[in-house]
């Protein structure tokens, strides 16, 4: 006799951001998957890959949020990073095996010196294991084959990089960097600057784009959470669109917005600082946000639209 098949239960509509504080151990993917569960949510998103050994802010898109998540992954983004001097490893990172070992002759004074070096854009190579594809495959399938192929340098930018503590031979600091930075590449990289190489121990991102680790929740958290409690800790959609400038559009031109249709810039009210910039968030009259939209050539052309049972 076939045993009864368990009734399906159904998923939720929901839109929103959560700011996950992801766990050490665990993927980005395996985080969304349990934060999807948790919520019933018909559909997620991330917004870019924290690795298993990083801890920190995963900002997770809900419903019409995942229109937005690329944003974040443009975005920079803010670190606290613990390197070990004198240790470089296979990874770049304790996950790896020890490739040198090697006396850790500076001290303090030497570290503070060597971190303005590496402020501004600077050039690094990929790691080898990594996600980047070579042919199609990953670095880290052929770095797990034994292989080393070659990459190419690419330009990255250092906003900000200070010394937080320094107990030899660890040596913790605050980076906030842009887009496609390898974190461990850049300890080993100081490391290697301070004549004794170096290995990535911890790592904790605190900031991604305006979003902060302050207003996150852990997973743990979550899971004790009632139902309506987890839905407070959502975030609107626009919560992704802060630092776009805004717009606002009266019933008709909402009508003709959310149908996809530009807008002559004429006969909007603007402020100067939207008229300049390269995208705008849209709302209606009523504060309703409708999506981002492009301003250029005279008109304002739809971008992405939020969809609501309101439109």
């Amino acid at each position: 006799m076939t045993a009864p098949q368990r009734p399906r239960v159904p998923r939720r509509a929901l839109d929103g951001v959560l700011l996950l504080d992801k766990p050490i151990g665990l993927s980005s993917n395996d985080a969304l998957i349990r934060a999807k569960r948790l919520y019933l949510a018909k559909k997620a998103g991330h917004t870019g890959t924290l690795d298993p050994l990083a801890t920190g802010l995963l900002p997770l898109c809900f419903g019409e949020a995942t229109k937005f998540s690329q944003d974040l992954l443009e975005a920079d983004k803010t670190y606290e990073a613990t390197m070990r001097l004198g240790i470089r490893t296979t990874t770049g990172d304790a996950e790896g095996e020890a490739l040198e070992i090697r006396a850790v002759d500076c001290d303090e004074a030497a570290v503070r010196a060597a971190l303005p070096r590496f402020i501004g854009g600077i050039v690094q190579i990929p790691p080898m294991y990594s996600a980047l594809k070579r042919d199609g495959k990953p670095l880290y399938e052929y770095a797990r084959a034994g292989q080393t192929v070659e990459r190419e340098g690419r330009r990255v930018t250092i906003h900000a990089l200070e010394l937080i503590a320094c107990a030899l031979p660890d040596v913790t600091f605050r980076v906030t960097c842009s887009k496609g930075t390898y974190v461990r590449t850049l300890a080993e990289d100081i490391g290697e600057a301070l004549g004794c190489g170096a290995h990535l121990v911890a790592l904790r991102r605190t900031g991604v784009g305006a979003l902060t680790l302050e207003h996150s929740i852990t997973l743990d958290a979550l899971s004790d959470a009632t139902e309506v409690e987890r839905d407070a800790w959502l975030q609107p959609v626009d919560a992704l669109l802060s630092t776009f400038p805004q717009v606002s559009l009266n019933d008709d031109d909402t009508r003709r917005f959310l149908h996809g249709q530009r807008l002559k810039l004429s006969s909007l009210t603007i402020a100067a600082d939207a008229l300049s910039a390269a995208r705008v968030r849209v709302y209606s009259a009523q504060g309703r946000l409708l999506g981002v939209a492009k301003p250029g050539d005279g008109v304002l052309a739809p971008e992405r639209l939020v969809v609501t049972a309101e439109s």
